[in-house]
């Protein structure tokens, strides 16, 4: 007793100070990776109220704003003025500013009041007004909310398509498979800054060949980025960005004066664009003044309507991971996407970074988004891999499209995407890559071999190209850059190279652009160059039964994901395993020997049943159980029950027709189970229920038991191995599959007949 206690002793003083094992396995779960910060109203770690601040307020004399949210006029600092000047509807202040906040939620919410209604009264709102409305809405109630509010009726998302090498075959071949996806924009940016012109070139050329009407982004510096839209080469911009707070505009030596005119030069030249915000951003360069988060965004909201953006990129960007760590962070993601929407701009809802390392909290921020609806789900969905994005990892990137596409199945919803077949991804990147090499050669800019091209069509990601010569994407990149290429010198390229179809869509394109329609907001053209926005395609959701819901031959896609089966499909697959093995030799009778153990197999096993949900064939378990009633003195017969598919009816038929008394069941997925003839149906000896999880020294096991039970000795049980597989979601499929093929082969009153046993030992 007194060395019991000891030991004890040890391992209790061994132990102190260590969590229990519970909890060392829950520290060890990837959202321990995650930051999470105590409210912080100083710092401006606060989601959506902070005791500082403002209350709401709106003066207005002579028709001017003299007072904005408790700041006199002369107090103005530079965001109040511009919006003051410029982003109040003085005609519906009164009334927005009258209205109490929870009454302008509920309208908010309600599908009675119309989109318009709301967005009326949003324009005479003040941020501080709209930031206390937008935080009296629970999670529900924003998806309501933001059901209505979008300004484009067709949902859509946009891609981003970057890699660590600037690789232009590799980006090419990504851009077209983006756009076979499905997506409407896509972003390129660059690890160094000289290669911009050479991703433009590369990406124009790749979207083109997977797609007509793919609008196009390369993410760099303002000056750089509106001159490769001047050349054409590039169709969008959204890297014009806003701040809440006049220090952290100073720092970036910024005014929204300096946005405004910003913005309208990318519009006078023919550029879509829209600006980005969002919350975080200014409690990273700590210059939040304590506000909330929310607060500021509404700020960064109205200015954008104020200096005549069509759209906001917003709901945290970089800073999502910041509104994450703090109570309440992604209702105040959500809230700033509604914000957009209700001053009736475009909403690029975020979702292009990462804000957890758990696959759950990803896709819980994600999930309420694409179940509303938004003009695009993702600002920068990362359809390349998490390592190439050049952004930094998306929300989503490509090891997450297959779920994004269940997503989307499951809830029957449009989140813009769609599934490929291999094959066509296949032709997609060769035609991209070869398309991208022939441009760059005609135009004597680079020279890539049939390796590098082979290499780039097959590669996952940039890893998969081994050595390549980055030189030769900087002295491309400056040859475009310094020779003044434009998107004419491309479409001539690819039409004297043989590619006329491609040549021809990009010039579509461009004169699509000139007509100046998709600067409408909220504008996307379709894969037949329609203008799908406010104006051309408006939100008209105003309860069930209207809106947008996806029309029958969108609904087909969006059900038609790669991985769906059917019960042809599993004929098909268990074919291939098919063995001359089982042939019946004739009617199965009653067995005299006490040694006689009959097998009971259902009725499709050796007919369209040949594998099993662990992979293996039903001749090889079939064997496995043979060889362990072998090896304890017994001898086994296979009989084929065709009348029933019931695993507990066959065990027990075969247990009646056994000498011994003792049959096995074996269904052909796997399930297996020892019966006694004395018994009822269900009350079996020994069941193997997890028929994916039973291995061959499982089947020996059982067949071994079988044996000791026709000779009166003690079976040995045995233990479900251990597996963490979700047998349910993985298998019932196949299982339900299975048992289609399984109930074909019955035959009410069919009687039982023997298999040759011949090849199975």
């Amino acid at each position: 007793m007194a060395s019991q206690m000891t030991a004890g002793g040890d391992d209790h003083e061994r132990l102190a100070g260590r969590p229990v094992g519970r909890v060392r396995f829950m520290d060890a779960q990837r959202v321990n990776l995650d930051g999470f910060a105590r409210e912080d109203a100083e710092l401006g770690l606060v989601a959506l109220r902070s005791p500082h601040d403002p209350e709401p307020g709106l003066l207005i004399a002579e028709g001017r704003v003299v007072e904005l949210d408790g700041v006199p006029e002369a107090s103005f600092d530079a965001i109040d003025a511009f919006i003051a000047a410029h982003g109040i509807d003085v005609q519906a202040a009164g009334e927005a500013m009258g209205l109490p906040d929870v009454e302008f939620a509920r309208r908010l919410v309600s599908p009675d009041v119309p989109r318009a209604e709301i967005v009326r009264l949003s324009a005479g709102a003040t941020p501080a007004k709209l930031a206390r409305v937008l935080a009296l809405l629970r999670p529900a109630e924003l998806g309501q909310a933001m059901t209505k509010m979008r300004a484009r009726r067709t949902p859509s998302n946009q891609a981003h398509v970057t890699n660590r090498l600037d690789d232009p075959l590799l980006l090419a071949a990504d851009a077209a498979t983006a756009a076979a996806f499905g997506f409407r924009e896509i972003e390129t940016t660059v690890p160094v800054l000289a290669d911009a012109p050479s991703n433009a070139v590369a990406c124009l050329v790749g979207a083109a060949v997977g797609a007509q009407g793919v609008l196009m982004q390369c993410s760099v510096e303002e000056a750089l980025e509106l001159e490769l839209g001047m050349r054409g080469l590039t169709s969008y911009a959204e890297t014009v960005s806003l701040y809440g707070t006049e220090q952290v505009f100073v720092d970036g030596d910024d005014t929204p004066w300096s946005k405004a005119f910003l913005t309208s030069a990318y519009a006078s030249r023919g550029m879509k664009m829209r600006v980005s915000s969002g919350a975080g951003a200014e409690v990273l360069m700590a210059g939040a003044e304590g506000r909330s988060m929310l607060y500021l965004e509404a700020r960064c909201v109205a200015l954008a309507r104020a200096i005549g953006a069509q759209g906001v990129q917003n709901g945290g960007i970089d800073g999502a991971s910041v509104a994450a760590s703090v109570p309440r962070g992604l209702r105040e993601l959500m809230a700033e996407n509604l914000m957009a929407m209700m001053r009736n701009l475009e909403s690029c809802s975020g979702n292009d970074a990462l804000m957890s390392e758990s696959d759950m909290r990803r896709t819980s921020r994600t999930l309420p988004i694409v179940l509303a609806g938004s003009d695009f789900m993702f600002s920068g969905f990362g359809s390349i891999q998490r390592y190439d994005n050049m952004f930094g990892p998306s929300n989503f990137n490509a090891e997450d499209i297959d779920d994004f596409l269940a997503m989307q199945r499951d809830w029957g919803v449009d989140g813009g995407l769609r599934t490929v077949p291999a094959e066509r991804i296949a032709a997609l990147r060769a035609g991209a890559a070869q398309a991208c090499r022939a441009v760059y050669r005609h135009l004597g800019l680079a020279d890539f071999t049939e390796e590098h091209l082979e290499r780039a069509v097959d590669a996952a990601g940039s890893k998969d190209l081994g050595e390549t010569d980055t030189l030769a994407v900087v002295g491309a990149a400056h040859a475009i850059r310094e020779g003044g290429l434009t998107v004419v010198d491309v479409v001539a390229a690819l039409d004297e190279t043989g590619y006329e179809d491609e040549a021809e869509r990009i010039m579509a394109m461009t004169r699509a652009r000139l007509a100046g329609d998709y600067l409408q907001t909220s504008a996307i053209f379709d894969e037949d160059l329609r203008v799908l926005s406010l104006v051309t395609d408006p939100n008209d959701y105003a309860g069930p039964g209207t809106g947008y819901e996806p029309p029958p031959g969108r609904l087909r896609q969006i059900d038609a994901i790669r991985q769906e089966r059917g019960v042809e499909d599993l004929r098909a697959e268990q074919a291939r395993f098919a063995a001359p093995l089982l042939a019946a030799v004739g009617p199965a009778g009653p067995g005299q020997d006490p040694r006689d153990v009959v097998i009971g197999v259902s009725p499709a096993v050796g007919r369209d049943v040949w594998r099993c949900l662990s992979g293996m064939t039903v001749p090889e378990v079939l064997a496995e159980l043979l060889a362990g009633l072998e090896e304890e003195g017994c001898a086994g017969r296979v009989v084929r029950f065709g009348d029933t598919v019931d695993l507990g009816r066959i065990g027990l038929a075969a247990a009646r027709l056994a000498g011994s008394g003792i049959g096995i069941g074996l269904q052909g997925k796997g399930t297996a189970l020892i019966h006694r003839r004395d018994l009822a149906p269900l009350a079996n000896l020994e069941l193997y229920s997890v028929a994916p999880t039973v291995t061959g020294e499982l089947y020996r096991l059982l067949g071994a038991n079988a044996a000791r039970h026709a000779r009166g000795a003690t079976p040995d049980p045995a233990r479900n191995p251990y597996s963490d597989e979700a047998i349910e979601a993985r298998y019932h499929t196949r299982v339900i599959a299975l048992m289609a093929l399984e109930r074909a082969w019955v035959r009410p009153g069919a009687p039982p007949e023997e298999l040759s046993q011949e090849g199975l030992r």
